[in-house]
């Protein structure tokens, strides 16, 4: 039973969970304006965790039949037969259930807003059937993490700083385009829509760049909007080093160090972002 669990925490890379939850947190500690309570600190956590297993489980599901076609990924658990339908939806249920049921535990317009959050998640795992804005899509759905966080500890959307969810959304939009372009010929293939696959692999690392200016320019103006002090803006200047580097290390001719841009450099950026808004707060007193 535990290599199962670990089997199908490894098919949704719950690890990868660091991308969303610092953000989460970040709009909680903005809201506390310092650490907030441990009971909603734990179950923001627990939402979070809830959501993407939930959302991750739902995207493998879905996508089983092209995951099987793709000499990329025919390995992942499902296709390869590591885990069943059947167990694989019960995660999803079970990891959605925990996800409303942690939103409930916190406050009335957490549990209010739940059914969008998740649901955008969800609607992103289908919208490569039908738009290249998929990665937009995933950038909008990624943009409510930082927003319940906030409602989790404020109750409201009150003095939230939107330009925070405004960042989340071209950051997540950018790297997913980056990453997407591992699969650009096979999507074209299959019938499948992203923005490599649209426009090519280089138009797509231009808009990458795009992207990633604005979600720099976003998460600058959420520290002068929040009135965070040289430690934000410190953490800023790693973020725009990091995103930097990212376009850096990976090309549209090469794409061999992808994972480290899209996961090692991405992970750091949100964890160095939450750092750098704790520390700020902490020190302002």
């Amino acid at each position: 039973m535990f290599n199962k669990i670990k089997v199908l925490l490894e098919m949704i890379k719950f690890k990868h969970t660091v991308f969303a939850l610092p953000f989460a947190l970040m709009g909680a500690f903005l809201a506390a304006r310092g650490m907030p309570g441990i009971k909603v600190f734990l179950w923001v956590i627990v939402a979070m965790a809830g959501a993407r297993t939930c959302a991750m489980g739902f995207n493998r599901i879905v996508d089983r039949r092209f995951d099987a076609a793709n000499p990329r990924t025919s390995n992942r658990a499902l296709p390869a037969g590591e885990v069943s339908l059947a167990e694989s939806w019960l995660m999803v249920i079970i990891s959605g259930a925990i996800f409303f049921f942690a939103c409930y535990q916190l406050n009335l317009l957490a549990l209010q807003i739940a059914p969008f959050a998740l649901g955008l998640t969800l609607l992103y795992s289908l919208t490569k059937r039908f738009t290249w804005l998929c990665h937009v899509v995933l950038g909008v759905a990624l943009a409510f993490s930082p927003l319940g966080g906030w409602v989790a500890v404020s109750g409201t959307f009150e003095g939230y700083p939107w330009v925070l969810s405004l960042g989340v959304l071209f950051w997540v939009t950018g790297f997913d385009t980056i990453y997407a372009c591992l699969d650009a010929d096979f999507d074209r293939e299959a019938g499948l829509f992203s923005m490599p696959a649209r426009f090519g692999r280089r138009r797509a690392f231009q808009l990458a760049v795009l992207f990633h200016v604005l979600a720099f320019v976003f998460f600058a103006a959420t520290g002068y909007m929040a009135t965070l002090n040289i430690f934000y803006f410190v953490g800023i200047a790693i973020t725009g080093a990091a995103l930097f580097y990212q376009h850096i290390v990976v090309a549209p001719g090469d794409l061999s160090r992808i994972q480290l841009s899209f996961f090692s450099l991405n992970g750091f950026i949100a964890l160095t972002l939450f750092a750098a808004t704790w520390l700020s707060l902490v020190t302002s007193g």
